[in-house]
């Protein structure tokens, strides 16, 4: 029961980090995850057999950084990905810094 609840009080902190800005992004972790998680969805969607083509499509929904960050939880939730909140951070500042280069 102890560990439970040191578990959820870790996964509540760790979203207060990340809400806050306060979590310093792993660029390295978020190439990882994109690699493992969400290239091959990707690949296959585009029809092409690259993943990275629906981040440089001129008809792309994604135009923001406040867009990527909830693109990314919305595939995190409706695919069941299980990423923590600094995995989701993770993921958009890699994919913020290979492909969208918002500010």
């Amino acid at each position: 029961m102890l560990k439970k609840i040191m578990l959820r009080i870790g996964f509540i902190a760790a979203i207060s980090l990340v809400s806050n800005g306060a979590y310093a992004a792993d660029v390295n972790n978020g190439k990882t995850l994109h690699q493992t998680k969400c290239y091959q969805c990707h690949a296959e969607k585009s029809g092409l057999g690259n993943g990275d083509i629906i981040y440089t499509r001129s008809d792309r929904k994604v135009k923001d950084i406040k867009r990527l960050k909830s693109q990314v939880g919305m595939c995190n939730t409706q695919l069941r990905l299980d990423l923590f909140p600094e995995d989701e951070a993770d993921l958009v500042a890699y994919l913020n810094q290979q492909f969208y280069k918002f500010k």
